[in-house]
């Protein structure tokens, strides 16, 4: 395996190239690497972005994406549930798109901060960070981060055969209900905070 520790100066990202052969040319270590070394360098901490060596295209995404492939093709590797990904897949197109991207990285970075607030107990415990009681906090937070993506979409889980909503009468006019953006950002901003509370909440009880 490529030496990931050859990178490039401090403050600077390690340059990728990738060839028409599918190759991926770390510039800074001067070697050829694979998709493997490059989710060892990801859990490392170390920042990478991949160009076309050709185009010289941004591909960083397409990379990183190719790389949870591999890894959720390896038996027991996987992370990502189905009913996630059916989820995710719906949301490309939709009205709420752009408010996914930030919904999930606020979500993961708030989930790495109670595992890391986790481990950083159970080592002033004396326990290593896992076994079963680690494992059950970690089941816990996955459990309550899909919750929380169904809450994002609410409406996709409403019953077919739920009763449509009563009418309002006519004898009055209704007030101006709010628009449906302004509905979904409320309703992200509560769920994300209830999501928070929650995870608190499990931290706490290590």
């Amino acid at each position: 395996m490529a030496d990931s520790q050859e990178t490039a100066a401090p403050g600077e990202r390690v340059v990728i190239k990738k060839y028409a052969n599918r190759r991926l040319y770390n510039t800074a270590s001067s070697s050829y690497v694979t998709l493997e070394h490059l989710s060892e360098m990801v859990k490392q901490n170390v920042d990478f972005v991949v160009y076309d060596a050709k185009t010289n295209e941004d591909i960083t995404r397409s990379v990183l994406t190719q790389i949870i492939f591999e890894e959720e093709s390896q038996q027991g590797q996987s992370l990502l549930p189905i009913q996630f990904l059916r989820q995710l897949i719906g949301f490309y197109g939709n009205s709420m798109q752009a408010f996914l991207p930030s919904y999930l990285e606020l979500s993961l970075a708030s989930f790495t901060q109670q595992q890391d607030r986790m481990r950083t107990q159970f080592t002033s415990l004396g326990h290593a960070p896992g076994g079963s009681v680690f494992d059950d906090q970690v089941r816990q937070n996955l459990a309550l981060f899909d919750r929380a993506m169904k809450m994002f979409s609410p409406f996709a889980f409403a019953k077919p055969e739920d009763p449509a909503p009563a009418p309002a009468p006519r004898a009055e006019p209704a007030p101006a209900a709010p628009s449906a953006s302004d509905e979904a950002l409320s309703a992200l901003r509560k769920q994300m905070q209830d999501m928070q509370a929650q995870i608190e909440k499990l931290a706490g009880k290590s």
